[in-house]
């Protein structure tokens, strides 16, 4: 059963807030607060991608 791309981007406003209040519970700048949350949502974004990637091949062997 294929995940619709609208349930996917879903993610993204979770992953937005989780990113921010992470960085902001490490940081009191916003400019701090605000580049290690872009940092940590793209080392999110990339650790995602790539299980989806090692799933996607997994199925793509399996049959």
């Amino acid at each position: 059963m294929a995940v619709s791309l609208v349930y996917l981007l879903w993610s993204i406003p979770v992953l937005v807030a989780v990113s921010l209040v992470m960085a902001a519970t490490r940081q009191e700048r916003m400019d701090l607060i605000l580049k290690q949350a872009v940092g940590s949502g793209l080392w999110t974004l990339t650790f995602l991608g790539a299980i989806a990637v090692a799933l996607a091949v997994a199925m793509w062997w399996i049959g």
